[in-house]
């Protein structure tokens, strides 16, 4: 039943683990999405401010993700998936008790740290067990589809939970989640021996890509308040550089790298993360965007958004599906291009929303055509990113992928979000609303041409095989 699959893992369950961790991770990225104006109305968030309850998971997730992947790889993934799944259910238990802003910021952020252990090591732990065949085509297709179904069925679930239930259990909504997560992987995943190449993991590193990235949101999300040429703007975008330029230096001389940068020469590793940054950037916007139009523009409770965004998980599944049957015959480069190209028609499909328009007018048609491309490209841009990676840098090349994603969405949103503010203006009208929101979904769909030329141009025509498989190769 399972071709190519390591015989000392136990892919049934591996795959279920992986399965419920990624649609935890992927639905509290977008679970609060909803739920924001009633969290502004309960805590007092300012405007720009509401947008670091987004941040601080993003950043924390996405800076510490490398450490976290070669952490994986050193210590163990199963260890490291337990410690991470223990800390993001504490988070998330905290995060629902919060009373003032700066707490509940700390709450998703402490989530983010959990989330940058257990991501790399379910990924790496999924890579291992199923290194090739069509084996690996179905196991990762079930990724992407829990993948994307937890970011749209996160929004449902926040919109429902919010309205009749209360803003508290967009929070406490994962700590189930990571206790089935926490008891399937303590006794159905195999203990994993560590790497014989121990050292220090690199704290630096990670401080460095942290703080350098925090700086980078920071600096583009108060052009709000600061232009991008005033001095604060720029001195704040000089230090973002200058802390991204260390790191890069001393990922270049340090004995124990974060991350090995010779794994860029790597065309589908360098071209698939490519990629899903500007998959990532694209995707957290307009979810953002939808969410507000539907609740500021055309008046919508919590609930109803949430109902309205069920064709958009929908459509996601159906697109993961199509990509595992066309996966034993298409290139993955294909279907990443062909899923982007048909996702950036959607996002052009949604510049055109209105003030007085409707959910089936306005939205639905987009939703469903943009859904089933970002279906599409999930699957095909996962396995290219860790195919032909040593097995000792697997975690590592899964912290990647996930880093560039949560990377991507935290400066897209930022980035879009504020061009969508500028836009609006200080009058936020239902028409000045749409108009900035129409603008962010234009730009997006700019990102999403980005992802289709990458596509084209970087990523080799046939996956990378991996290193054992092409010494098999050549022995036979």
């Amino acid at each position: 039943m399972y071709e190519n699959v390591d015989e000392r893992a136990r892919p049934g369950l591996t795959l279920a683990v992986v399965a419920v961790v990624q649609f935890m991770v992927s639905l509290d990225l977008s679970v609060v999405n909803v739920g924001l104006p009633r969290i502004a109305a309960a805590l007092g968030f300012s405007a720009v401010g509401l947008t670091w309850v987004i941040h601080a998971y993003a950043l924390t997730f996405g800076g510490l993700l490398l450490l976290g992947g070669m952490t994986a790889d050193r210590f163990g993934r199963k260890r490291v998936l337990l410690f991470g799944l223990g800390v993001f259910a504490l988070a998330s238990l905290a995060g629902g008790f919060t009373q003032v802003p700066g707490h509940l910021v700390a709450a998703r952020a402490a989530q983010g740290v959990g989330a940058a252990a257990l991501a790399p090591a379910a990924l790496a732990l999924l890579t291992a067990t199923f290194p090739g065949g069509r084996a690996r085509v179905r196991a990762f297709g079930v990724w992407a589809a829990m993948n994307a179904a937890g970011g749209a069925l996160g929004v449902l679930a926040g919109g429902l939970l919010t309205e009749h239930a209360g803003w508290q259990w967009v929070m406490f909504v994962s700590v189930p989640m990571a206790a089935v997560a926490l008891a399937l992987a303590w006794y159905g995943v195999a203990a994993d021996p560590p790497a014989t190449r121990r050292g220090r993991p690199d704290v630096l590193g990670a401080v460095l890509a942290t703080a350098g990235m925090t700086l980078l949101v920071f600096g583009i999300v108060r052009t709000d308040h600061h232009g991008w040429v005033s001095p604060v703007t720029l001195t704040t975008l000089a230090t973002a550089a200058a802390l991204l330029a260390a790191f890069l230096r001393h990922e270049r001389s340090s004995r124990e790298p974060l991350i090995r940068l010779g794994l860029f020469t790597n065309r589908a590793v360098a071209g698939a993360n490519a990629v899903n940054l500007l998959l990532g950037a694209a995707m957290a916007a307009s979810f953002y965007f939808v969410s507000l139009y539907l609740q500021r523009v055309l008046g919508y409770g919590p609930a109803q958004t949430g109902v309205q965004f069920l064709p958009f998980a929908l459509g996601v599944i159906v697109g993961s599906v199509l990509a595992v049957k066309l996966g034993y015959r298409v290139a993955p480069r294909t279907l990443m291009a062909g899923g982007g190209l048909l996702t950036a028609v959607g996002f052009a499909w949604f510049s055109l929303i209105s003030a007085d328009g409707t959910f089936v007018t306005d939205v639905l048609g987009p939703e469903i055509v943009s859904s089933i491309g970002f279906g599409l490209c999930l699957g095909p841009v996962v396995s290219t990113a860790t195919a032909g990676v040593a097995p000792h840098e697997s975690g590592t090349a899964s912290g990647l992928l996930n880093s560039t994603r949560q990377i991507g969405a935290a400066v897209g949103l930022a980035a879009l979000g504020t061009a969508a503010q500028q836009r609006t203006g200080q009058t936020a009208t239902p028409e000045a609303l749409n108009d900035g929101y129409a603008f962010g979904m234009t730009l997006g769909a700019v990102l999403l041409a980005g992802a289709v030329l990458v596509a084209l141009t970087v990523l080799p025509r046939t996956p990378a095989a991996a290193p054992e498989q092409h010494d098999r190769d050549l022995v036979g």
